[in-house]
């Protein structure tokens, strides 16, 4: 029996946008109460003064990997990176092997998240195999257990099967996901295409690849009326359309990654491997624009696209390795350190951009993004002034291709609690 006391805990409450000290007992799994100087006998006590007790992480885009992949992640490591870094649930990708088009991967990895346990919330293909073809059996999948359907690390580039797609998902209230990325106009590009591009030799990827995907598909939004949510923007112009879209009340929404709002390409100079990531880090004022547009809530929230690959894959040359970066167990140190303490944005506003907003989007019950007695206890103990380096001997993900490795960072998970269940970390 799960009988935890929190007490003296100061609550960073993203519905009422206040701060407040609070004693918090979770029993059975749940929030039992809320309130000052509580006494509970039996209970694991848990000192808190001096840490933020937020609503628990969530993240609407991780790659876990498994089936196919294990060597590079699975789901029980990758969930314990997410817990480390104060994640409490995560929409999972489907680019996995074999892809996630049918009934019994969706249920192979809702089963292995429970024995973590860990909150996933599947995402399911666009379209059979990821190739772009044929649509997937929605229905199907979102009976198994779907949220989302994407093709994550392809954009389906057929106008009218991606029409069809929207149209398919809106029947099924079923957000759909979109990587946005014209390959053609990428055209194995590895890196930005700018300045730097040119003085490292290497091939680059135009702003536009990314601004003439996020456009038709806003428009097909238009059409058909689909609930859409467009992946990790990089581009000044994106955050552009996509303010203009909800400034025309479409149903649009949109996240940025740690990476996008803190590096720019000039990170690739010495070709380390793990500043390679798609899309590839912009120009400073595209960075600029990505942290206004969170600002002022254009972007909706902070994801990280954690990408585990194997040492092996990205020790080769910066043209040969595989695109993608780890992020579960540094986003949220990432945040604080260049949001909060550096530019002053309020604790609030970074729970609302990394648990409050992904949960709406996902249409979650009280359980997550907010702290209320009764609800399930998903939460996050911070110590948001505690200063460290970012190690790899530290991270429980398999994978170690950080872009932010040695990087001194400004704020650290304390606790998370997942399902009532407590993860300390020292």
């Amino acid at each position: 029996m799960i009988n935890i006391l929190i007490r003296q805990a100061k609550r960073v409450d993203p519905v009422s946008q206040k701060e407040d000290v609070i004693d918090l007992h979770i029993k059975s799994g749940k929030i039992a109460d809320i309130g000052s100087n509580l006494s509970i006998p039996d209970a694991e006590i848990v000192e808190a003064k001096g840490l933020h007790l937020f609503p628990g992480l969530i993240d609407l885009h991780t790659h876990f990997r498994e089936p196919g992949f294990e060597a590079k992640e699975t789901i029980a490591s990758g969930a314990q990176a997410a817990l480390r870094g104060g994640f409490v649930a995560s929409v999972s990708m489907p680019n996995t092997n074999p892809p996630c088009d049918h009934q019994s991967v969706i249920d192979n990895i809702i089963r292995k998240a429970k024995e973590v346990p860990y909150h996933i919330f599947p995402s399911g293909t666009i379209s059979k195999g990821r190739e772009g073809k044929e649509l997937s059996e929605m229905a199907d999948l979102q009976n198994a257990g779907i949220v989302a359907v994407t093709d994550d690390g392809d954009w389906v580039e057929d106008s009218l099967l991606m029409r069809r797609a929207m149209e398919y998902a809106s029947m099924l209230d079923l957000i759909v996901m979109s990587h946005c990325e014209d390959k053609k106009l990428a055209a194995k590009g590895v890196m930005n295409e700018g300045f730097n591009s040119t003085q490292f030799g290497m091939r680059g990827i135009p702003s536009a690849s990314e601004e003439v995907a996020v456009s038709r598909d806003i428009e097909l939004v238009r059409l058909t009326g689909a609930k859409l949510h467009l992946c990790h923007l990089s581009t000044a112009r994106s955050v552009e359309l996509v303010r203009r879209a909800k400034a025309e009340k479409l149903s649009v929404t949109a996240e940025v990654t740690p990476h996008h709002l803190t590096l720019t390409d000039d990170a690739v100079e010495g070709y380390n491997t793990n500043t390679k990531m798609n899309p590839p880090l912009r120009t400073a004022a595209d960075v600029e624009a990505l942290r206004e547009g969170l600002h002022d809530g254009t972007i909706d929230c902070v994801s990280t696209d954690h990408a585990p690959h194997t040492q092996e894959e990205k020790m080769l040359e910066f043209d040969q390795a595989p695109f993608g970066v780890i992020g579960l167990e540094t986003a949220l140190a990432i945040v604080l350190t260049e949001l909060h303490h550096q530019k002053k944005w309020p604790l609030v506003k970074i729970a609302q951009i990394m648990s409050l907003r992904p949960a709406e989007i996902l249409k979650l019950n009280s359980g997550f993004g907010r702290i209320e007695k009764g609800a399930q206890a998903n939460l996050t103990l911070v110590d948001v002034n505690r200063e460290w380096a970012v190690s790899a001997e530290d991270f429980s993900s398999k994978s170690r291709n950080s872009c932010f490795m040695k990087r001194k960072l400004k704020g650290k998970v304390a606790a998370t609690i997942c399902a009532g269940k407590l993860w300390k970390y020292s």
